[in-house]
């Protein structure tokens, strides 16, 4: 059952994505008036369709591509001079037909902002807040850089004042790569470089910072310190020992420092300060690490924004937040390229489908934003200039474009050939990541 969830998710998710591209395509084809022979979901031999007038509507058997065959579209075709075939149309019209398969993932990527905003429009309160830090976890890149509770981010790369959302999607994409920041402490201001380094098997940036944020308590365990004080769930932490805590990594860090000391800890319940005894004991927890606890689940308490917007502002959210995950996907494959991020950070198919799953039973509205976000991936993902790929295509149309004459085909053979192993060697490692990654979440 597990199984079959996955697929119907992946195949749903990347159906949407996929008819959309290819519709782009078809569209623009249709426009200039070039012959369509096949309009395709899915790869490999013909599963069923229908063919109306001369284009030939079918599913293959592997559902995770498809494509728009146009009369005398690739190298190898017979070519037969007749003015509806792709290779007959002027340059500029055969780059618009190339472009508007990627330009249709980045409209519904917008689309689906747009609809889900004008229903429901919910945001963190503290992404928009000041980048004040509420911990620095020791021996972190932030540590490393002097750091420290308080301190408050004036700039990061230039950017001025920045919220809690600027500063975090800067970090998660700059692993290894130095970040200038200009710090407030105490009112005097300071200039520090910090290099995020890779987090886990995730491989994105990590500073080691926390923001400002109130510690909720979660499940408390049974026959522990916490439970034996009175704490319950729910109650908000203000303090240990006298020192505020601001973020989640306080209240562990004084524990571990006091190695079975005693600590006074203060909390709120029901708008009431309340104060309790507390003697760590070492244990071993879920995580199978045996450190000083008191046997309590420590749960940032976010508040949520939750409006709806009309249309016109719904657009320029939507368009700002593909915006700043256009920037962040950039910014990955530049880390890639340069060597500084790892490619493990890449989603394949099972990833996919294990998000999609995920997300679909969360809700429409996780589902809308996972959606978007991939189809802003596949959009971007087309426009690099890989042969085969839409930026393939491109590509060369612009070289023949200043070259002012065809490339031979014999070239542009051996171009689509080469571009074919690079994507099979691509599908393949990105199948065996998804796999390593599965097995490491057991």
């Amino acid at each position: 059952m597990f199984i079959l969830e996955n697929i119907l998710a992946v195949v749903f998710v990347l159906g949407v994505m996929i008819l959309v591209h290819e519709l782009g395509h078809f569209l623009a084809a249709k426009f200039f008036n070039v012959r369509v022979d096949v309009f395709s979901f899915g790869f490999g031999p013909r599963l069923f369709g229908k063919k109306y007038g001369e284009t030939d509507y079918r599913v293959c058997v592997l559902p995770l591509g498809g494509y728009v065959k146009m009369a005398g579209e690739q190298p190898g075709d017979e070519r037969t001079n007749d003015p509806r075939e792709f290779m007959s149309k002027p340059r500029w019209q055969r780059l618009v037909i190339a472009l508007m398969g990627p330009l249709f993932n980045m409209a519904l990527a917008v689309a689906l902002l747009v609809g889900l905003f004008m229903v429901r429009f919910e945001r963190l309160a503290i992404q928009q807040q000041d980048a004040v830090l509420g911990d620095v976890e020791a021996g972190s890149p932030a540590a490393k850089a002097g750091l420290r509770e308080n301190d408050r981010i004036v700039t990061i790369d230039g950017k001025q004042w920045p919220n809690w959302e600027d500063v975090t999607m800067k970090i998660v994409a700059s692993t290894n790569r130095p970040v200038q920041l200009r710090v407030d402490r105490g009112g005097k201001q300071f200039d520090v470089a910090l290099t995020p380094t890779a987090d886990g098997s995730s491989g994105i940036g990590y500073a080691g910072w926390s923001e400002q944020v109130p510690i909720q308590l979660g499940e408390v365990m049974k026959g522990l310190p916490g439970e034996k004080a009175g704490l319950k769930t729910g109650d908000v932490l203000v303090a240990v020992d006298g020192q505020p805590i601001r973020s989640g990594h306080k209240l562990p860090e004084v524990l571990q420092q006091g190695a079975g000391r005693p600590v006074r800890l203060e909390y709120q319940r029901d708008g009431q300060t309340r104060t309790a005894a507390l003697t760590p004991v070492y244990h071993r927890g879920e995580d199978d690490a045996s450190r000083w606890r008191i046997g309590v689940e420590l749960k940032p308490k976010y508040d949520r924004i939750t409006t709806r917007l009309g249309f016109v502002d719904a657009l320029r959210e939507s368009i700002d937040q593909n915006r700043k995950n256009a920037t962040l996907i950039f910014g990955f494959l530049q880390g890639i390229v340069q060597r500084r991020m790892s490619a493990r950070s890449l989603e394949g198919p099972i990833g996919i489908a294990r998000l999609s799953r995920q997300a679909a039973q969360q809700g429409a509205a996780d589902l809308a934003l996972l959606m978007s976000a991939i189809s802003l991936n596949l959009g971007i993902f087309n426009l690099l200039p890989i042969p085969i790929l839409d930026g393939g295509v491109i590509a060369l149309l612009l070289l023949e474009s200043v070259m002012r004459r065809d490339l031979s085909l014999a070239v542009k053979e051996r171009i689509v050939q080469a571009g074919f192993v690079f994507l099979m060697l691509l599908f393949v490692f990105v199948i065996y990541n998804d796999i390593v990654k599965s097995l490491a979440r057991g």
